[in-house]
């Protein structure tokens, strides 16, 4: 069967959504994260100012700090999970751009053209090298721009300013809560991954269709799906109560009823299970296959057919009534409890049905581990087959 085209967004809404594009998301911090940040960002440029003033008395006249100097910090206390903010890509970055500004200006003479140039071989050293950090771009830029200066300005001030900021930075993100230097590879072994679960060659395979820079690290962004992964789950199953998936209406016996008549009942119905009601619908136990089994192999010198047929039409001795073989310790869920309080029931507990009562302890239908599986299938993210092409 043809797929029908995708419906065509209007030219005006198309425009409309561009021009939003450009007004950013809200950055989701709280205030005291952001209180936290300045004060990071304040102390690390502070202390690199303080010391930097003080070693400019040993060689008067030289810059003393550097303008991108506030950018490496903005990276480093606000964005310290960020793989352009690490300790190598703020040191390399910056230091490896001064060389290569320091290049540029000596080898093109026309200061344009060796502004253009020296940004771009920044870049394309960092990238390889793995630092790649936004200000050292801009600090090669500055060489560029302030015709005298050479390579003694990777030493004072830049090494000097980034070096106390970067020291600052461990100190008070990890004061304050914040891992620095971040992991930036994803601590997992494949081979020990359970089932279903994304590895790291899913991970690289899945950035690759990207073929850009992420400003996440593969761990950030392994925790940041399993995260995701496991809120979706808990909220589709979250807002699932048991009567939204229980059998109804339900089958049950009462306790005279014959075995006969029980058994009979479960292979017309071909259920596994019959709750044992009273008169007025509350559960008073539960009849299951198993329990047949159980008094059918009493009897080890006949069949176990043989003795089915013998326990379902009632010999002397033997029990013949449901309340005989019932179990009476049953475990009964309410109407309105959520689905996700079955799991633990079904998978540690040993049930494979759950009578559902409504609020006056009246047997309102039965779950079985069926009707769970497919509730937990529609949480599950399962990609749908995609059918082959054709008319």
């Amino acid at each position: 069967m043809p797929l029908s085209p995708p419906e065509s967004v209007p030219p005006r809404a198309q425009r409309a959504a561009w021009l939003r594009s450009f007004w950013p998301a809200p950055v989701g911090i709280s205030g005291r994260e952001r209180l936290r940040v300045a004060l990071g960002v304040a102390l690390g440029v502070l202390l690199a100012a303080l010391l930097a003033r003080w070693w400019i008395h040993a060689a008067p006249g030289a810059h003393w700090m550097v303008a991108s100097l506030g950018a490496s910090a903005v990276l480093v206390f606000a964005m310290p999970s960020s793989p352009l903010a690490q300790p190598w890509p703020v040191l390399g970055g910056n230091g490896l751009s001064v060389l290569v500004g320091v290049a540029c200006a000596t080898l093109v003479h026309e200061p344009a053209l060796a502004a253009a140039l020296a940004v771009s071989a920044a870049v394309l050293v960092m990238v390889p090298l793995r630092c790649l950090h936004p200000p050292g771009a801009a600090m090669a830029l500055f060489v560029v721009l302030n015709p005298g200066e050479d390579a003694h300005l990777l030493v004072f001030p830049v090494l000097l300013n980034v070096l106390v900021l970067l020291l600052v930075g461990i100190a008070y993100n990890n004061a304050t809560g914040r891992s620095y230097p971040h992991p930036q590879r994803l601590q997992r072994d494949d081979r020990t991954a359970a089932k279903g679960q994304f590895t790291t060659a899913d991970l690289d395979a899945a950035l690759s269709h990207y073929n850009e820079v992420l400003d996440i690290s593969r761990a950030d962004l392994a925790g940041l799906l399993h995260m995701a992964g496991r809120a979706a789950f808990q909220r589709t199953l979250g807002e699932l109560r048991c009567a939204d998936i229980m059998s109804r209406p339900p089958m049950a016996v009462e306790p005279g009823v014959t075995l006969k008549e029980a058994w009979a009942m479960m292979r017309r119905e071909q259920i596994k299970a019959l709750p044992v009601v009273d008169a007025q619908g509350m559960v008073l136990g539960i009849v299951t296959v198993a329990d047949f089994m159980r008094l059918a192999n009493l009897e080890t010198h006949e069949g176990l057919g043989q003795r089915l047929r013998q326990l379902v039409k009632g010999r002397t001795g033997q029990p013949s009534r449901v309340e005989d073989i019932m179990n009476r310790q049953v475990q009964v869920v309410h109407v309105h409890q959520p689905v996700m309080e079955l799991v633990p029931l079904f998978s540690r507990g040993g049930h494979h049905h759950m009578p559902i009562v409504d609020g006056q302890g009246r047997l309102a239908g039965v779950i079985t581990q069926s009707d769970l599986v497919r509730a937990l299938a529609t949480a599950l993210p399962v990609p749908e087959a995609q059918g082959a092409s054709g008319s």
